[in-house]
């Protein structure tokens, strides 16, 4: 490798990495050239002697545990509820490999690092406020996941939705990956089986207070089905169609949750040690509320 520049010759001895990383690693002074650092152009000659020191990537990384304060509901050995605030992520991914709920978890019980996703079974969107469920065992996380697969976990959010909704109703409408926005989700005639009941509880000006239940639990479900029948979710970025015309107050308001206004209120199952049906219920978050004081008196 004699007369190669100095990231052309790591990047022949040490393949599995990019040049770009191999640059950065030179630049932040995590190599050294003959015991000096030196600049990624400096010229390699036969006899020298390099010393890397890597810095992983994030994503090599993701599962470390992290002092993350939790909003923990209920706990004992076989699980705990979690109380997720909006802005929470619940699992390291693309541009989110730390401090996620996952990391929270594991710095909280380090036990869940034996366990798959440290026993996360189910998930909330980043923005979705509310109640999640964790296995604390392989046996619990076993039984839960057959217990969403069955249907019966009972789950019930809370969402104000754009326009009037005239009557309780039901959405059975198979959802999948986008055909064109791979980011989003869409309703498409092979995807997998997605119900939502919903229910009116108040009715605004422009907008209505819903109960969704789940029967199923895909991927942004009730953001896409709401949107179907021409009620997105006030607040929503991505499925929230166009502006409203509102008044200052509300648009104010809206604009000061800064997110979908939907909140995971009710959780319910069976316990997988002592079969005793559980239930948890919390209250709205304070932006929900202060968005429903508004709407009240708009």
């Amino acid at each position: 490798m004699t007369g190669l520049r100095l990231d052309q010759a790591l990047q022949q001895m040490l393949p599995d990495y990019s040049r770009s990383r191999l640059q950065t690693w030179i630049k932040d002074k995590r190599v050294t050239l003959d015991g000096q650092c030196v600049a990624p152009k400096q010229v390699v000659w036969s006899g020298g002697k390099v010393r890397v020191e890597p810095e992983l990537h994030p994503s090599e990384t993701p599962f470390l545990a992290e002092d993350i304060a939790l909003d923990i509901v209920y706990e004992d050995d076989a699980l705990l509820v979690v109380n997720k605030p909006a802005g929470l992520v619940v699992h390291p991914g693309s541009g989110n490999w730390q401090g996620t709920l996952l990391n929270a978890l594991l710095h909280h019980a380090p036990q869940l690092a034996c366990i798959p996703r440290a026993g996360i079974v189910h998930r909330l969107d980043k923005d979705t406020s509310g109640l999640l469920v964790v296995a604390k065992t392989l046996t619990s996380q076993t039984d839960l996941v057959r217990q969403l697969q069955a249907r019966s976990v009972k789950r019930d959010y809370l969402a104000v939705v754009q326009g009037l909704v005239a009557r309780d109703g039901k959405v059975d409408a198979p959802l999948g990956r986008h055909p064109s926005q791979r980011v989003k989700m869409a309703i498409v005639h092979n995807g997998k089986p997605a119900i939502t009941h919903y229910t009116v509880l108040e009715h605004f000006d422009r907008h209505t207070l819903i109960q969704c239940s789940l029967e199923t639990g895909r991927t942004h479900q009730i953001r896409v089905h709401m949107q179907s029948i021409g009620h997105p979710l006030a607040g929503d970025p991505v499925y929230g169609g166009r502006p409203l015309n509102l008044p200052p107050l509300l648009s104010d308001a809206v604009k000061i949750l800064g997110r979908q206004a939907l909140h995971a209120k009710r959780l319910g199952l069976i316990h997988p040690v002592s079969g005793e049906a559980m239930e948890w219920q919390v209250d709205l978050p304070e932006d929900m509320a202060d968005l429903l004081k508004v709407l009240r008196h708009e």
